[in-house]
């Protein structure tokens, strides 16, 4: 059976993510062995081997649904959800560029470090958290998978209800400090 082109082009987006999961994962690995190395401690490893299972599963669930279940390209809206996903792929490796070796999937923060303000942290505090809100919702829309979109945005928002304030707890004072006034995902505004 051959696959209609867009079906194809979608796959071939799909392992284009996996590689770029891959290269993320060399530099959190990388940046994780540094900061431990300058004394960082990490806090909340057990929700981390969730959210590690869900975004192995989501671009096996989106290929899954798109294939199964035959679902179409839909077009215009198809574009613009390529555009949303881009644009988070943009402001995710922002986020890494402006952390440098701070960077990890884990967290791990070392104590006494000067919180990051610069690059994309000026406007919000979790650039990299609306980066994967935004890929949750866009990459299965890219090729009409409407119930992967919302099935892994409802997963992906219950493990940040657990992950998010557990990190700024982590982080501590100074970075509340630093951060006041700052909205969580959305620039502008009050915290939120």
């Amino acid at each position: 059976m051959t696959l209609p082109a867009s079906v194809a082009l979608y796959l071939g987006l799909l392992v284009l993510l996996g590689c770029e999961r891959g290269a993320e994962l060399l530099v959190s690995r990388r940046n994780a062995q540094r900061t431990f190395a300058a004394g960082g401690v990490e806090t909340g490893r057990r929700a981390y081997a969730i959210m590690v299972a869900v975004h192995a599963l989501f671009p096996l669930a989106c290929a899954g649904e798109v294939l199964l279940l035959s679902r179409p390209f839909p077009g215009a809206a198809g574009f613009a959800s390529l555009a949303v996903a881009l644009g988070a792929q943009a402001l995710r490796w922002w986020a890494v560029a402006a952390l440098g070796e701070r960077w990890s999937t884990r967290v791990i923060v070392v104590p006494g470090a000067t919180p990051v303000t610069g690059g994309p942290y000026r406007f919000l505090r979790h650039p990299n958290y609306l980066a994967v809100v935004l890929e949750m919702a866009a990459i299965p829309l890219i090729h009409g998978a409407w119930l992967t979109a919302a099935v892994f945005s409802a997963l992906n928002a219950a493990l940040l209800a657990v992950r998010v304030p557990a990190e700024e707890r982590a982080l501590g004072r100074p970075w509340a400090e630093a951060f006041e006034g700052r909205r969580r995902f959305v620039p502008g505004g009050r915290n939120g």
